[in-house]
């Protein structure tokens, strides 16, 4: 019992002595070097760039094979950049917060928040998620709760964690956390769900994301018609002086009809359109590299038959 103790003292010993050494390294200089790297990903790195041309053509079919490159080309940098960010969440302070990040929509959340349902944060892996989140509590002085995916590695794991949390947040288990969050919502909290990955059948409802089918995770309908909870879509766009914008949107008004099934499937889709609207108008902020129509329905009507 005492080597498991041990153990985590030195990994937590282990994650603050990185995340010290990182920020030693000035943040322009950080940002520099993991875009770099991210260039260097995309050359050498040919499966993820195969999904991310893939994906691309799928969705903008009317770009040529060089404008499609570029795209995925920015992909790797952009997530070079988030990486370089990343880490620089222990120093972002509620006083040189505008420096980094800018709210666009307060009055959106306030108008939300006064309903006393809980609120469900709509959003996706979209410019630099991590710090629209870290900034959350920093502007509006309540705490998020993010819906995660535990990652495979203890230590990268705790790393993430202890980043993700810096600021108030707190995370929540995506396996077997809808008692939780339904906890959450019922005492006004506040949930952040990033809803542009591809899930199993089982998991999800098929919607329309430019033009394909793509298994979407139907939770965040089912919380928001179970509940009442207002859900705010809530990006995030990088601007040329470096900084982010965020934008807090109107509340999504719900399509309700006599059919459940229809209502989750159609308020599915309707979340999903919103994220493809800020992903079309801003393509490079977006992380082609996920297989997000990698479920097809031809599997689900397989496996369901079976």
């Amino acid at each position: 019992m005492s080597g498991f103790f041990d153990g985590e003292k030195l990994r937590s010993s282990a994650q603050r002595f990185f995340l010290v050494a990182i920020n030693l390294i000035p943040l322009e200089c950080r940002i520099c070097l993991m875009e770099g790297l991210g260039q260097i990903l995309f050359t050498l790195d040919g499966r993820h760039r195969r999904i991310a041309l893939r994906n691309l053509a799928l969705a903008f079919g009317a770009k040529n094979g060089e404008e499609l490159t570029a795209l995925a080309r920015s992909t790797f940098r952009n997530l070079g950049r988030v990486l370089a960010e990343f880490s620089f969440i222990p120093l972002l302070t509620e006083k040189n917060m505008e420096q980094y990040i800018l709210f666009e929509g307060a009055e959106n959340f306030y108008r939300a928040y006064e309903k006393g349902k809980g609120i469900l944060f709509l959003t996706a892996h979209f410019g630099n998620w991590e710090w629209m989140a870290a900034s959350f509590p920093l502007r509006f002085h309540r705490p998020c709760h993010v819906i995660v995916r535990p990652l495979d590695s203890p230590f990268f794991d705790g790393l993430v964690e202890r980043l993700r949390t810096w600021t108030g947040n707190h995370t929540v288990p995506k396996e077997k956390s809808m008692g939780r969050i339904l906890r959450i919502l019922k005492e006004g909290g506040i949930i952040g769900v990033l809803l542009d990955q591809n899930v199993a059948w089982q998991e999800g409802v098929f919607v329309d994301f430019f033009g394909e089918l793509a298994c979407t995770n139907a939770g965040m309908a089912l919380l928001a018609l179970k509940t009442g909870a207002p859900v705010l879509p809530v990006f995030n766009i990088r601007q040329p002086d470096g900084r982010y914008r965020v934008v807090i949107e109107p509340e999504v008004p719900l399509i309700r009809t006599e059919d459940r099934d229809l209502d989750v499937e159609k308020n599915t889709e309707l979340f999903t359109k919103i994220i493809e609207r800020f992903v079309q108008d801003h393509p490079d902020h977006w992380f082609w590299l996920h297989q997000r129509w990698k479920t097809r329905p031809w599997q689900a009507k397989k496996l369901k038959e079976q």
